[in-house]
């Protein structure tokens, strides 16, 4: 853990702190994956992706996470949240005073403008159909935008960041990088890949959505002082563990019915899926059942390396 003192206010390494590298890995799995289900689309029927537009929706992804986490760290602070005397998890920015609540607010600002201009700039090699739905683009961010703002200082003290972080760190990132990088000329809602693609973006949404389950675990006698009722407080740490395991169970079930519904037929690369749950899913779930308080903190860094492998092995399937 950092000392406090080697931590100058305001310093390039207490942003960097406050930006919560770790989880950048949730925010750039679903576009990754969104890109490779563009690039097999394109190669199918004698497109052309838009790398433009897919470095586009990655940085975008990349710096509304960011923002997303200085919000968090602000307003958690104002909330009085984060506790110094009990917290188990990383020291945040605020709190422990390596950035002032004045600067954080500048570096929300300067954040969401900066990932607004990310996503503007995808209408620049879009193709006539997304531009004329530009409205709806602009929706998305905006929700975006909201959402980083609600869940901190609403969602998640209701218990419903689960839903959002699957729509949001899913569904949404999955289809609309699909859509700009392909520079589709339809929604694609009904037809096989229309409906593939959401079940790879619940699948995506799922995994990710574990980042957040390890965080509620670990922070269950905690959050009941905040009054902070998430899944784990309302159902019990027991419930906190098995949905860790279940989640990844779902999301691989997902991922070879996903693989199903394009080829019409279950193929042997959809099965490298199971590797992932042997491998990393598993092997992380059993660490989980063994470690309390601080050790937590292993299992949520390896939560975010299984993240960025699942996102590899969806894309291999993807591919195949």
């Amino acid at each position: 853990m950092n000392n406090q003192k080697t931590i100058h206010v305001n310093s390039p390494l207490a942003w960097i702190l406050a930006s919560r590298p770790k989880t950048l890995t949730g925010a750039a799995s679903p576009v990754i994956v969104g890109g490779v289900l563009a690039l097999i689309t394109t190669l199918q029927n004698g497109g052309e992706c838009s790398i433009f537009n897919f470095v586009a929706c990655l940085l975008f992804a990349l710096t509304m996470q960011i923002a997303a986490n200085f919000i968090n760290d602000y307003f958690d602070y104002q909330k009085g949240t984060d506790r110094n005397e009990d917290r188990l998890g990383p020291q945040r920015a605020c709190a422990q005073k390596w950035i002032t609540p004045k600067a954080m607010k500048i570096g929300i600002a300067l954040t969401l403008i900066i990932a607004c201009s990310f996503g503007l700039t995808i209408l620049i090699h879009s193709s006539e159909f997304i531009i004329s739905h530009t409205y709806l683009l602009i929706i998305v961010g905006i929700l975006c935008v909201i959402f980083a703002f609600a869940y901190t200082t609403h969602f998640s003290y209701l218990g419903l960041g689960d839903i959002l972080v699957i729509l949001f760190f899913g569904i949404i990132p999955v289809y609309f990088t699909f859509l700009v990088t392909s520079n589709s000329t339809t929604f694609h809602l009904s037809d096989k890949i229309g409906i593939a693609t959401l079940m790879f973006g619940v699948a995506q949404g799922l995994v990710t959505d574990l980042l957040l389950m390890v965080n509620n675990y670990r922070d269950y006698n905690q959050d009941i002082i905040s009054k902070k009722k998430t899944l784990v407080v309302r159902f019990g740490p027991r419930f906190g563990r098995i949905s860790y395991l279940l989640i990844g169970v779902i999301a691989s079930v997902l991922a070879i019915w996903g693989k199903i519904i394009i080829t019409s037929d279950i193929t042997i690369s959809s099965l490298i899926i199971i590797l992932w749950l042997l491998l990393c899913h598993y092997p992380t779930y059993s660490k989980l059942r063994k470690l309390q308080g601080r050790e937590l903190n292993k299992v949520l860094g390896t939560t975010a390396r299984n993240i960025v492998l699942f996102a590899i092995t969806l894309s291999i399937i993807i591919l195949c």
